[in-house]
């Protein structure tokens, strides 16, 4: 869960044509690749609430004098990566939960965001010169906090979505037997084949894996019937299962969990601090919870907001 797995820009298929019972890949794809009428209207859900936040004075105080006196924090985003960052139908407009986070973190600050939309791997090395900050989960390392501050917000991992009521009664600690839809590259890809070989060595069934450009695709073949579980990052797991108005559900908990973090300069000025204390504040007035909630992803919440978390 680094965000690595992301071999490609990641579509989103529209679930509606799983109801109708199309689970053959060349149809899901002719149905377009861009975000459904219900990711524009989770979009919207969030405006009330983001335009109500008042500017806190104790953390505008913290935000650097040169982001201040120029009114607007510009970020940086991958927008590919539904639902935390991604094209509205417009194919510009960048929405989704880092979105929204962002933007209330700048009503807070009293400041503007800006988010600019640039490919996952320029991100990092433009922080400090081209974006004051990077909003684009990016999953908290040691080896990142040598290159950049990073504030955490948000934790996610490997989850599991089967039909609503688990009616091919799929185990959630094994894969033995069960036919697991999974997006090709991912972390979720590799831990399935190598459950797989265990339940080989064990002398049990294999599991026979269906392997999907996207994770869309793949969680709309279980709707249909073609798999028994989808297994991918949580929060696109939960998006889906959102998505589906009750035709999916979770199985199990979330595994191999990682935490999130918002990225600055090391140089930052201050930038960091003002970051976690509207993180922070977001968290403890119920804000991000809300925010989350939209977009079917409260299970990603934390309780508390620290600056380069001790991390492996």
């Amino acid at each position: 869960m680094n965000k690595l797995t992301r071999l490609a820009p990641i579509g989103l298929v529209v679930l509606a044509l799983a109801l109708s019972g199309c689970t053959n890949a060349s149809q899901q794809e002719s149905g377009g690749s861009g975000p459904s009428a219900t990711s524009s209207s989770m979009a919207k859900a969030n405006d009330a609430l983001i335009n109500s936040i008042q500017k806190d004075d104790a953390i505008a105080k913290l935000v650097p004098a040169s982001i201040a006196s120029k009114g607007t924090i510009t970020i940086g985003s991958s927008a590919d990566y539904a639902p935390a960052e991604f094209a509205d139908t417009d194919g510009k407009t960048i929405i989704g939960y880092d979105i929204d986070y962002a933007r209330a973190m700048g009503k807070l600050m009293g400041v503007k965001v800006a988010p600019s939309n640039a490919t996952f791997d320029t991100l990092l090395p433009s922080i400090g010169s081209k974006y004051d900050m990077g909003v684009s989960a990016f999953t908290i390392t040691a080896e990142r906090e040598k290159q950049v501050n990073l504030v955490s917000y948000f934790t996610a991992g490997m989850s599991k979505a089967v039909l609503k009521g688990n009616p091919k009664k799929v185990p959630a600690d094994s894969l033995c037997g069960v036919t697991v839809a999974v997006s090709t590259g991912t972390s979720e890809d590799d831990s399935a084949q190598k459950q797989s070989k265990e339940c080989t060595s064990a002398g049990k069934k294999p599991a026979n894996i269906l392997s999907y450009k996207t994770l869309p695709e793949a969680t709309t073949n279980v709707i249909g019937g073609k798999a028994d579980v989808s297994f991918g990052d949580s929060m696109i797991i939960a998006y889906s299962i959102k998505q589906t108005n009750g035709t999916l559900e979770q199985l199990g908990g979330i595994t191999d969990a990682a935490l999130f973090g918002v990225a600055t300069a090391k140089n930052d000025g201050g930038l960091s601090k003002a970051v976690q204390a509207a993180t922070q504040k977001l968290i403890d007035d119920g804000t991000m919870k809300k925010i989350l909630a939209t977009w079917g992803n409260e299970g990603g919440m934390i309780a508390k907001s620290e600056i380069n978390p001790s991390v492996k």
